[in-house]
């Protein structure tokens, strides 16, 4: 049976040859032949299942087969010739000598590297593509070094990366000098030589680093007592001290707040009065956090949270403790569920009375966003109120420190009325005896609610806004004034002559 190739390791290599494989597969006993391609190599056989092999030059990706007195193998066994890696860049091409660092390298042909060697230190390969790779830069001496990539298809060219000392670490300031015994504040160490601190110490005490760089330096400090020194140490040693002090952080306490209440959605700004309310870390509205905006020794603003309607105490705590509580109240919005009337003049002027909930606080009413004068509480569910002037039909709101009604319940709609107006009585006379049909014709009359004739009620009926059908009273002989009334007001008067019978 002829030989049988089922593997060749590695599967690529330069294209000069000479790189060392191991065929393996079954009947190699007796070979006489190992060709890559069309190409010929020497080999050893070391068993019926395993040949070792040098590849000749070549190029392309060609078959691997083994030919022995039963004859050639067939298997598609596949070797490729990798041309070598060539480097144009390092990125940086410079670093400390403790290494750490992240270096990109550029060029051609570098997929699947085996080693990058900075001079005979083996980097740390993060990625790798055919034409980047990004590593981890190993510590070396302060020095110039080559950085070469190898891969199946050989070593690259080599760039030049130099090995540069760190300097020694130098503070000039921390801001802020002194914090609360418990710690926990930011405190920035300025200076140079700061880039890659692994430890900055207060006293003997190791703080939270948060932020590096070459001049500036950001910590979490932790708790302590007195005055102590603080170091900053990097690769290139340890840092003049300076000192910080620890000092006792008095109560916070409120005195007032502004305003005293708001809307269960929250989300408005409450202004907060008091003494020793620096740095405050935390503002609560009962047991839910506000969100805090400014903050001075004095006075501290924050964003309402949400909240049931209720009573909560505000607090404030900060690195000296938790200050005495302050009452908020937190108010179900107003509702308007109904007016009396629904309808008045356009010049406004008119009494309009209110009906809803939660009114008590109201601060403002408007007719279709035109305020409203004369609020006077009635009770939580009643108002009165002076209407604005306006026109159409609006939307009547009430806003207290809960928040502004809206139209979605109830019927607070509001409509003005332009002014009665009369233009024709027909007929304009009639029997002193009255029950005479008497037409009205004019302009606003839909709402007409009284007819006179001479001071005295007449039966009507409204037929439209031009039209109203009267029946006149009784009346002594002789000439009366006809007048219209509507919600807007009272119309001009017409004359009507009573006829003697």
């Amino acid at each position: 049976m002829a030989p049988v190739v089922t593997s060749v390791s590695p599967a690529q290599g330069a294209p000069a040859g000479g790189t060392g494989v191991i065929i393996t597969g079954s009947g190699f006993t007796g070979a006489t032949q190992v060709r890559f391609g069309p190409s010929g190599t020497t080999f050893v056989i070391v068993s019926d299942t395993l040949i070792t092999a040098r590849t000749p030059a070549g190029a392309g990706t060609v078959q691997v087969t083994v030919t022995a007195p039963t004859g050639t193998s067939t298997q598609n066994v596949l070797f490729t010739y990798t041309s070598a890696p060539a480097l144009s860049s390092l990125s940086p091409a410079t670093g400390p000598t403790s290494g750490g660092n992240t270096v990109t390298l550029n060029g051609t042909n570098l997929s699947g590297a085996t080693v990058v060697l900075f001079g005979p230190n083996p980097a740390t390969v993060l990625t790798n593509t055919a034409t980047q790779i990004t590593v981890i830069a190993p510590a070396g001496s302060p020095s110039s070094v080559a950085v070469t990539v190898t891969t199946a298809g050989g070593m690259s060219n080599a760039l030049t990366y130099t090995y540069v000392a760190a300097p020694v670490p130098v503070l000039s300031t921390l801001s802020p000098p002194s914090g609360p015994p418990s710690g926990g504040n930011t405190v920035t160490l300025s200076g140079t030589g700061l880039s890659g601190a692994t430890s900055v110490k207060f006293g003997a005490s190791p703080a939270t680093i948060l932020t590096t760089s070459a001049t500036q330096v950001t910590v979490i400090a932790p708790a302590n007592t007195g005055t102590v020194n603080v170091t900053v140490t990097t690769a290139g040693g340890t840092s003049n001290a300076l000192p910080y002090t620890y000092t006792a952080t008095p109560v916070p306490s409120l005195s007032s707040l502004n305003p005293t209440s708001g809307p269960t959605s929250g989300g408005n700004t409450v202004t907060l009065n008091g003494t020793n309310l620096t740095g405050a870390t935390s503002v609560k509205f009962g047991s839910n956090q506000a969100t805090i905006l400014t903050d001075t020794a004095t006075q501290v603003t924050v964003t309402a949270p949400a909240g049931p309607p209720s009573s909560v105490g505000v607090t404030v705590t900060t690195a000296g403790g938790t200050s005495n509580p302050l009452p908020y109240f937190y108010l179900a919005a107003p509702t308007v569920s109904d007016l009396s009337s629904h309808l008045g003049p356009a010049t406004g002027g008119n009494t309009v009375t209110v009906f809803g909930s939660n009114l008590t606080l109201t601060s403002a009413v408007t007719f279709g966003g035109n305020p409203a004068t004369g609020i006077t509480g009635v009770s939580d569910s009643q108002l009165t109120v002076t209407a604005p002037a306006g026109s159409g039909t609006v939307v009547v709101t009430v806003t207290t420190p809960g928040g502004t009604s809206t139209a979605a319940t109830g019927n607070p709609y509001y409509t003005y009325l332009g002014a009665p107006t009369l233009t024709s009585l027909t007929p304009s006379h009639g029997s002193e005896l009255g029950g005479e049909a008497i037409v009205l014709g004019g302009s606003n009359l839909t709402y007409t609610d009284v007819v006179t004739f001479g001071g005295i009620p007449a039966s009507f009926s409204a037929i439209s806004d031009t039209q109203v059908v009267a029946t006149s009273p009784d009346g002594a002989p002789g000439t009366v004034n006809v007048v219209a009334h509507t919600p807007a007001g009272n119309s001009n008067a017409l004359p009507y002559v009573y006829d003697p019978s």
